[in-house]
């Protein structure tokens, strides 16, 4: 205890001061240095993408001026009608070009190609063409795995050209333009589109990128920049950091002087001996636990991915797509192995992308998830765009270019349902193609050593660009949206009030749970509060949608329902004025008012049978403009302005386009007094054990006799007289019969239904019938 602790506490404070200080000036130096270069290097990096926008843009002006040259060429101006004479004299004169090809000023060839084989975007590139403005711009595509920059330019005059050249060219020399630039420590993107995938990426990847482009002119690519990041803690400005700096090396060296200027103490001074016992004691802190105490797991929702496997269950797989009760008819099991069977089916077709989406049901997530792994063991790149209307899914399927689409719902059915519509190479598969996924899996002729991508990629941002590019309200309308808590909900009102619509959301948060309603617009009873909402506010219209957003259905002003025929019916005439002569197909159960309706409007009518896969393949063969369902789907072909599939969102924008272009400016219901009318019955169903009413079927196909009536089979049996007509079919959602009458008055109505009773009771007088 002699020895004293000598500390010259006088000396070690203003050197750790000092030393503090001097620290601080010299790190707020080199922050003013940052902040000084930082917008130099930001202009860097602008100069570098300004500098990629022009060299890209010369390059395509290059190829664009050698076309130009060799189609001037007054040789071939002789022989331009002749197509692949000046595709042989083109390839000659643009030895460059990796592909060359002429088609007609109408291109008549690419309308009716089938854009599987042709190829999606090269056909919506084509089809531009034809757009009112003409304006064609230069894009990219894969072909054979290889990116080529493609053109379609116009042989003769671009306002009455006599024909369109499609062209591509080798992408090399635009990547080799690109990767020569230099972002000074940022990075540049080569995006086309607005899908937000980068075809080419230069420099840091760290950076931010900017929320838009810089668009190189004549084409659909776009120069994406992110500025260089720099460490910089201080506010942005280079005056207060020097003057920090200087102030803390300033202040620094002072206290230094100083240090070295302090009298020393003197060594004599004797210190106080410190002696343990004077210390007094702290009360020691308790020891830190050895483990975190174990808190409880959350409570997690309802998830499929946590029920039990089931077998596989055949009732699953129905007429136009797969559907079952969630974790036990449908598990993620069976989920896996129908993504391994979809995979299987587009391989021998040379297929190997696919888009997956979802609707807001709570089994959703677990099921999308186990499909994309059997669809990647299977060897097919996956594109995920998450929760999505089921035509968002169609149409990612043409906006990537995949021409395959799963759409992971059960449209109106429970909450405790789900499903898989399937489109593959453009075709919604039905009947027996579902029925050999089932055999695949069965059979165990399913591929499992793939490794296909995954990545997540939304598309609802094209999609509502898309209808309102295509579609605007004349004069602004108030619309109230029911989407019955269904996921049309999170979409459908972006694009109604996109097109000019005041919109009025009811039902429109997404709950797989469906707490308000059934989202099932075809029933009455699923309206009420729709038409409750539009005679409240005053509304011009009611729109409501089902559970994925395929369907729509209608109120007027005055709560009064327009059923779908109805509603088919005046799409029919707006189409035709554009499309005279083109072909129209409707189901089984539409109105009888419909073929001369269609007939009158100069078009083809086409009954066909009921279903949205069956009437996408029948519009498919026959080339028709357009397509619509008792059911509320419609389908919109006409032209280059849809697709062809069945979107609801879409046709309740087509019906707005309608209704606010009106020259009287009629309200809805004028514009339906206009169209014939008849006393008609909703569809009326009759439940039956399984496998009963195909039999039944069967037997009154064979057996009943309705007279002179016309009766068609092609979905069941109608019977048309005269005045009326009656249905019978065989559901094939469900196990029941559908029924379905219409006549011009009450007096007829009542014969044809009696007509149908004693028809049906010679087959099974124990049926208790709902009519």
């Amino acid at each position: 205890m002699g020895r004293r602790l000598r500390i010259d506490l006088r000396r070690l404070l203003p050197l750790a001061g000092a030393t503090l200080l001097i620290v601080i000036g010299l790190f707020c130096a080199w922050q003013a240095w940052l902040i000084a270069d930082k917008e130099s290097a930001a202009e860097r990096t602008r100069t570098a993408q300004r500098e990629a926008v022009q060299a890209i843009a010369g390059v395509v002006g290059s190829y664009q001026s050698a076309f130009r040259k060799a189609i001037g060429d007054p040789a071939l101006a002789v022989i331009l009608d002749d197509h692949p004479a000046v595709a042989a004299r083109l390839r000659l004169a643009l030895p460059q070009a990796r592909a060359v090809d002429v088609y007609g000023p109408g291109l008549d060839e690419v309308v009716h190609a089938d854009y599987h084989a042709f190829g999606y975007a090269k056909a919506a590139q084509l089809m531009s063409a034809l757009g009112a403005d003409r304006a064609v711009m230069a894009s990219t595509l894969l072909n054979g795995g290889e990116r080529r920059l493609t053109l379609v330019e116009p042989a003769g005059d671009m306002t009455d050209p006599r024909a369109w050249v499609w062209l591509e060219f080798p992408f090399d020399e635009i990547r080799q333009r690109f990767e020569a630039m230099s972002p000074a420590g940022g990075r540049l993107e080569l995006h086309q589109g607005t899908d937000g995938t980068a075809l080419l990426v230069r420099g840091s990847r760290s950076a931010e990128l900017d929320a838009t482009g810089q668009a190189i002119p004549g084409t659909a690519l776009s120069v994406f920049a992110a500025m260089p990041r720099a460490f910089i803690v201080l506010p942005d400005s280079t005056l207060l950091a020097i003057v920090v700096a200087l102030v803390g090396l300033g202040a620094g060296g002072f206290l230094l002087w100083r240090l070295v200027h302090l009298q020393p103490l003197p060594e004599d001074e004797p210190e106080e001996d410190i002696l343990v016992a004077d210390v007094t004691r702290k009360p020691r802190l308790p020891p830190a636990p050895s483990s975190a105490p174990v808190l409880d797991a959350p409570v997690l929702p309802p998830d499929v991915g946590n029920l039990a496997p089931s077998p596989l269950d055949p009732s699953i797989f129905r007429a136009y797509d797969i559907r079952g009760v969630a974790g036990t008819s449908l598990s993620v099991d069976t989920a896996r192995l129908i993504g391994r069977a979809i995979g299987a089916l587009m391989r021998e077709r040379g297929l190997h992308e696919i888009v997956v989406g979802r609707d807001g049901r709570l089994s959703g997530p677990g099921l999308s998830h186990a499909l994309a792994e059997g669809l990647q063991a299977a060897g097919i790149d996956v594109i995920d765009i998450g929760p999505a209307p089921t035509p968002l899914v169609y149409f990612a399927a043409f906006h990537f270019g995949t021409g395959c689409a799963v759409a992971v719902t059960a449209s109106h059915n429970p909450a405790d349902h789900n499903g898989f519509k399937i489109v593959i190479g453009g075709e919604t598969l039905s009947g027996e193609a579902i029925d050999d996924l089932r055999h695949r899996i069965v059979q165990g002729d399913l591929p499992g050593d793939g490794h296909g991508s995954y990545r997540e990629q939304s598309a609802t941002e094209a999609y509502v660009s898309r209808v309102v590019g295509d579609i605007s309200a004349e004069r602004r309308l108030k619309v109230v949206i029911d989407a019955g808590n269904g996921i049309a909900g999170a979409v459908a009102p972006q694009v109604l009030e996109g097109i000019g619509c005041e919109v009025m959301p009811l039902f429109c948060d997404v709950d797989g749970g469906f707490p308000n309603h059934h989202p099932d617009p075809s029933d009455p009873h699923n309206l009420v509060d729709l038409v409750a909402a539009v005679r409240t506010t005053g509304a011009d219209i009611g729109i409501a949608f089902d559970g994925d957003g395929d369907r729509m259905g209608v109120v007027t002003h005055e709560g009064e329902i327009v059923p779908a025929d109805r509603l088919l019916m005046l799409f029919a005439q707006d189409v035709l004025l554009r499309n005279p002569g083109a072909t129209i197909v409707y189901d089984v159960k539409c109105s009888a008012h419909l073929r001369p309706v269609i007939q009158e409007a100069a078009g083809v009518p086409l009954m066909w049978r009921t279903g949205h896969s069956l009437i996408k393949a029948k519009m498919r063969e026959t080339g028709a403009a357009l397509g619509g369902e008792m059911s509320g789907h419609f389908f919109f072909a006409d032209g280059n302005r849809w697709y062809g599939f069945d979107d609801g969102i879409y046709a309740a924008a087509r019906l707005l386009e309608i209704l606010a272009g009106d020259p009287e400016e009629r309200t809805v219901s004028e514009l339906f007094a206009d169209l014939p009318h008849s006393l008609a019955t909703p569809e009326l169903r009759l439940a039956m054990t399984d496998g009963e009413s195909p039999r039944f079927m069967a037997s009154f196909r064979e057996r009943a006799a309705f007279g002179d009536a016309r009766v068609t089979t092609i979905d069941g049996v109608r019977v048309d007289w005269p005045d009326g007509w009656g249905l019978v079919r065989a559901s094939n959602t469900e196990s029941a019969l559908v029924f379905r009458f219409e006549a011009n008055d009450g007096k007829a109505l009542e014969r044809v239904k009696e007509a149908f009773r004693q028809q049906v009771h010679a087959i099974d007088g124990g049926l208790s019938l709902p009519f």
